[in-house]
């Protein structure tokens, strides 16, 4: 490999929902359950609400080791929930639970609270961010810049939270419409260079609209604390399965994106207003519906988009080993559905809400090994 594939080294995040294990419904216990997987190895982080904990991966250079982190972290995360009465779901949003939840006691989440009232209190969304090493915060911003048209894509292979309250909302990826109501969550801008994303956030801080570098939640952006570009736009997959194969996906694409840039190729310019089309197009539809090419802004099957996508990464991924893993990953979700269809599915067999939570809290532990610890996926 060259000195830019060896670049792309992978990590991700995986923001996860704790529910009471009788009823289902959102528990305001991740303080807990943050302690107990201490005990065995493991540091969860919390998140804006008491009802969620996010786990992170060691930074790994092929798709094994990542797929034995994730599963080892979300065993360890499940068990330290199951000691103290809750189940660990990796799903979009609450399919239970009343309107507004309890902000984690920590002073930025009391401070984005008292700024954003109701819509911190309604959050309890579980996203997936996976980071791609890359040389610097300019070749992420350029790197963003190429993966804008994929993103409703990767959204729309994710989705995995079409039911909120016990209601189906009619999207695949309700997450997406609540994230949307952040003022800087959703798709990122274009930006010509580093200095104007940073004139922007600066200027974003200024008016207001967000407290610090932590709210820039454009679901690309260069990470604030990592030589990385991060991708927010997923819902958090059912399976660690799912996770490996998107995670496998954005680092083909970034890989790409990188070689185009030795290339001198320029990204496309895509209209703002028509990759929010997509993105709407993505969440409602989903794996199973339609989604829009771009910049032609052609109404397609998702399928096809799936395809042309693995067309257009598919040299990055032969280099990095993993052009066999996600043909065939693609192939699985295509025949088994992603989490958002095989919640419905529990729905159109007769089952109800509680059901459905069933299903996920198993999808969420399937492939996991029971009593791993950190060690068996090497260091952290």
């Amino acid at each position: 490999m060259s000195t830019t594939d060896e670049l792309c080294t992978v990590g991700v995040e995986e923001e996860f929902l704790l529910v009471d294990a009788d009823t289902g419904v959102p528990t305001v216990n991740s303080a807990v359950v943050v302690a107990e997987a201490a005990k065995h190895g493991l540091e969860l982080q919390y998140e804006l609400d008491r009802c969620q904990v996010e786990t992170t991966s060691a930074v790994c250079s092929d798709a094994d080791r990542l797929r034995v982190d994730l599963a080892t972290t979300r065993s360890i995360a499940a068990g330290a929930a199951r000691r103290h009465g809750s189940r660990l779901l990796a799903v979009g949003v609450p399919v239970l639970g009343w309107r507004e939840l309890q902000v984690t006691a920590k002073p930025r989440y009391l401070r984005m609270e008292r700024e954003f009232g109701l819509i911190a209190r309604e959050q309890g969304i579980c996203g997936c961010h996976v980071h791609v090493g890359v040389p610097d915060r300019e070749t992420a911003i350029q790197v963003g810049n190429h993966l804008r048209p994929w993103l409703p894509t990767l959204l729309a292979l994710s989705a995995n939270s079409p039911i909120h309250r016990d209601v189906d909302t009619g999207y695949a990826s309700w997450r997406t419409l609540l994230w949307s109501r952040w003022p800087s969550a959703g798709p990122p801008p274009y930006f010509e260079s580093v200095e104007d994303f940073d004139r922007l956030v600066e200027a974003m801080q200024d008016t207001g609209s967000i407290l610090d570098d932590g709210m820039v939640y454009w679901d690309v952006r260069p990470s604030a604390t990592f030589p990385t570009v991060e991708v927010r736009v997923c819902d958090v997959p059912a399976t660690v399965a799912e996770s490996v194969l998107l995670a496998s996906l954005i680092r083909g694409l970034v890989l790409t994106a990188l070689r185009d840039l030795d290339r001198g190729h320029t990204a496309l310019r895509v209209v703002p207003e028509l990759l929010r089309a997509a993105y709407w197009r993505a969440a409602h539809d989903g794996l199973d519906g339609d989604g829009i090419a771009l910049p032609e802004s052609v109404r397609q099957p998702m399928a096809h988009r799936l395809e042309s996508l693995v067309q257009h990464v598919r040299p990055a991924l032969e280099d990095l080993g993993s052009d066999r893993l996600v043909l065939d990953g693609i192939r699985s979700v295509v025949r088994t559905g992603n989490g958002a269809m095989r919640q419905r599915a529990v729905l159109a067999a007769g089952g109800d809400a509680q059901d459905v939570v069933t299903e996920i809290a198993a999808s969420t532990v399937s492939g996991c090994r029971t009593g791993q610890h950190p060690g068996d996926a090497g260091p952290r």
